[in-house]
């Protein structure tokens, strides 16, 4: 019997320069994570690959699955090991073959990275489709095969594979530093968090609920949310901010139509308090260009006003049901879509200002104790951590800040 491995590629990480080697350890030490429950070996490096390797009865395609929701790689292949002999590798293309077992066509696509070995690429694929054809009924197809048979000649073996589990491609986690999410319930801010994970940010959510003013039900979802993200290991933690009381105290003291934007601007001044002590670098949105009244140019521009971190919008020229099939694909959209009450929509105006000025929300502000509302949302925050090898959880949490765990 041939050994078994996950055989890894990325491709961006292959376009870095001098610090390639350390994002191909980051994505190294995340792999090793992923499956730190389904294997012992040690991830390696071969090659510009990485590898898996598999014993006895470990899941190889649960392996593969976990290794391909890994920002950083394009793919995951269950792959055998051989010796670079030909009538091993034979023998392991007609094995992964029979992994793929509808196919009619095939075609061999052989690739060295090691030139000492005597045969080329063109004549492995000729010499392994030929066997092929000789002991199965499968036909020859260059263009549009049922089934690849990939043989990949690496430092001193080979690895056949035949079927591929896609990856989220993008880079290792990790590797962007960290951002703090505005995370609601909805379809599109968690798919604005997944682009920054997938560009190799760590995630800490700060979810804003309508609580004591609604139930609980966007905590709820938020969690659930989290653990959807779980997977691709980039979602370190999620505060949820009791923010219903601070709301009913902006919509007695502001002007109806600029409600929102005054709810906003606190959010994202006691977003950037979380910010300070992850020492993150950025905020995160979810917000696209027009989608509603307080998302045109004028009001973000409003909200901006007093960030004094950058805040990334990953999605801002996207459209909703763009947003929508990213969100099915990530595996969001259903808990996104069960009912619950967003904390934005409370106490909502009958006419928003579509076109507010910086000018006129500071004004607004005037009326409102902007300090101590901000020491009274983070006192009363909440967290649940989520597994994520490259996140260092703070040492030190501002006062009144507590683990949900008890909940």
């Amino acid at each position: 019997m041939f050994e078994r491995a996950a055989l890894i590629h990325y491709h961006e990480i292959g376009l870095k320069g001098r610090n390639r080697a350390v994002f191909e350890r980051r994505l190294r030490d995340n792999l090793q994570f992923a499956v730190r429950d389904l294997t012992a070996e040690r991830v390696e490096r071969i090659s510009s690959r990485l590898l898996v390797r598999v014993a006895g009865d470990v899941p190889l395609d649960e392996v593969c699955e976990r290794c391909a929701a890994t920002p950083g790689v394009t793919y995951a292949a269950p792959a055998y090991i051989t010796s670079r002999s030909a009538a091993d590798m034979n023998a392991a293309a007609l094995l992964s073959l029979r992994e793929v077992p509808d196919a009619r066509t095939f075609a061999v696509r052989s690739r060295r990275s090691n030139t000492d070995h005597p045969v080329a690429s063109r004549e492995m694929n000729r010499l392994i489709g030929q066997h092929i054809v000789d002991n199965t009924g499968l036909s020859v197809d260059l263009s549009h095969p049922d089934v690849q048979c990939s043989v990949e000649v690496v430092e001193g073996e080979a690895y056949l594979f035949s079927r591929r589990f896609p990856g989220v491609g993008g880079l290792p986690v990790g590797t962007a530093g960290t951002v703090v999410s505005l995370l609601s319930a909805g379809i599109d801010s968690p798919v604005a968090t997944w682009r920054l994970i997938k560009r190799g940010a760590v995630a800490v959510g700060v979810h804003f609920s309508g609580r004591p003013q609604t139930n609980d039900a966007s905590e709820r979802l938020v969690l659930e949310i989290g653990e959807a993200l779980e997977p691709y290991g980039g979602l370190a933690r999620i505060y949820t901010v009791p923010f219903g009381d601070l709301q009913r105290e902006i919509s007695l003291a502001a002007p109806p139509d600029l409600r929102v934007l005054l709810y906003r601007r606190l959010m994202v001044r006691v977003a950037e308090r979380f910010a300070a002590v992850e020492r993150a670098k950025a905020l995160v949105t979810g917000e696209s260009l027009g989608q509603v009244a307080s998302q045109t140019l004028d009001n973000i521009a409003a909200v901006d006003d007093v960030a004094t971190l950058p805040i990334l919008r990953p999605l801002i020229g996207t459209d909703k049901l763009e947003i929508i099939a990213e969100a099915r694909r990530v595996g969001t959209y259903e808990l996104s879509t069960q009912e619950h009450v967003d904390c934005c929509t409370l106490f909502m105006p009958r006419t928003p200002a579509t076109h507010a000025t910086v000018a006129e929300v500071r004004v607004a502000e005037e009326a409102l104790e902007i300090e101590r509302m901000v020491r009274d949302a983070v006192a009363t925050a909440e967290y649940r951590d989520f597994p994520c090898p490259a996140y260092r959880a703070p040492k030190h949490l501002p006062d009144g800040v507590t683990s949900a765990k008890g909940r």
